[in-house]
């Protein structure tokens, strides 16, 4: 069984990747060794999606732009 972070003491931070206009903003929390929290920064209080290190970095090499 896996169970969820404690992230109600979570630093955020925005993407670089973000347009700043108020969409496309994902912001990940920092301080987890092996874990990579992911929320809409429009929606903070919205839901949050836990990726394993190793399942993020594979994400982000996928949808990097050249």
């Amino acid at each position: 069984m896996t169970h969820a972070p404690d992230l109600s003491l979570a630093t955020w931070r925005k993407s670089s990747y973000s347009d700043g206009g108020g969409t496309n903003c994902l912001e990940m929390a920092e301080g987890f060794p092996t874990l990579v929290p992911v929320r809409d920064s429009k929606v903070t209080d919205g839901a949050v999606i836990v990726f394993g290190r190793d399942a993020w970095a594979a994400f982000v090499g996928g949808v990097r732009m050249p």
